[in-house]
């Protein structure tokens, strides 16, 4: 059966309004923020820990004023409406135990590219599925968006196992297509559409 063409008015774009003042999510056991310039500290002993850069494949922050200047690349895709960047915190402690963002933004297809960090000591708690949870749903019934789209290291097997649980399907596997540190790496692609996390019933 040949799919039913949109309209305009039925295909509704992206909600710019969430570039105006930026979203503050909740979930359970989470609050969900812009990241801050005064967030750099910790954005720096995330992205400073082998455990987590691992398989992220992007220049380790040893340095307090990278993380600066991460971040405030971060606050310009937003004010571009190209990226949303989250910082996650902990309600109980109003710890900062990571971070969540929607970044290359295609406002003509409706997508989004997913990234995210969590500190190691707080792994293994379902706590990015539930960040996941929260800004999925936000993202498909606020924003607006029709689908998600998140690119890993093949190796990478803890971020696909959370990815497939999410209900997100293998697209691609390009073959070293990324070129890191001196070699050409493997690239996993995996896509979340708005229909399949509905069906899901993750929202």
């Amino acid at each position: 059966m040949q799919k039913k063409k949109l309209t305009h008015c039925e295909n509704q774009r992206l909600n710019n309004h969430y570039f105006d003042e930026s979203p503050a999510l909740e979930s359970q056991r989470l609050l969900l923020r812009q990241l801050k310039l005064s967030d750099a500290q910790d954005v720096q002993s995330i992205r400073s820990d082998e455990r987590v850069m691992l398989y992220m494949d992007q220049e380790r922050h040893q340095r307090v004023q990278q993380s600066e200047a991460f971040i405030s690349e971060k606050l310009k895709k937003y004010q571009e409406k190209t990226g949303i960047l989250w910082a996650l915190i902990e309600k109980s402690t109003g710890t900062f135990i990571g971070d969540f963002a929607f970044f290359n933004l295609d406002h003509k297809n409706d997508r989004a590219e997913i990234g995210y960090t969590l500190k190691p000591e707080f792994w293994k708690q379902g706590l990015m599925k539930e960040a996941m949870r929260s800004v999925f749903n936000f993202g498909f019934k606020d924003l607006y968006l029709h689908s998600l789209e998140a690119n890993i290291n093949p190796a990478n097997e803890n971020s696909r196992g959370l990815l497939l649980r999410m209900g997100f399907q293998k697209e691609a596997y390009f073959r070293e297509n990324y070129f890191y540190n001196g070699e050409y790496l493997d690239s996993e692609i995996y896509s979340l559409l708005k229909s399949d996390f509905e069906k899901d019933g993750k929202t």
